[in-house]
């Protein structure tokens, strides 16, 4: 699920920086009031205005919900497989090595000089 969250994300995200990208400044006005040609588009001079800055604000809803989403499963506890500080913290009684289970020499049939090989 949050894998699902985090590509809904990155899509809105392309999305919000085209539409913010496909619209023009308050200055572009000026500039096709006197013959600058930008006010020929699809939408008319003033619809596309409207247009893209309700998608906008449409996209830029969704980035939010989105970004309340991802930070919800940020703050979940998720429990760690093991991390590399788990696998060297190892206990004290198995770094001591084992206590033989006979002693050489003694009550093993063994001589008290003899060297166990």
């Amino acid at each position: 699920m949050e894998t699902l969250f985090w590509i809904v994300h990155v899509i809105v995200a392309i999305t919000v920086i085209a539409l913010v990208l496909l619209q023009h400044g308050k200055g572009a006005d000026m500039g096709a009031a006197f013959g600058g040609g930008s006010s020929g588009s699809l939408f008319g001079a003033t619809g596309s205005a409207n247009f893209l800055s309700r998608s906008t604000a449409i996209v830029a809803t969704l980035f939010f919900l989105t970004s309340l989403g991802l930070a919800y499963f940020g703050l979940q506890q998720h429990k760690p497989a093991a991390s590399v500080l788990d696998r060297t913290s190892v206990p004290a009684t198995a770094t001591q090595p084992a206590a033989p289970a006979q002693i050489p020499g003694q009550g093993n049939g063994s001589k008290a000089g003899d060297i166990p090989q």
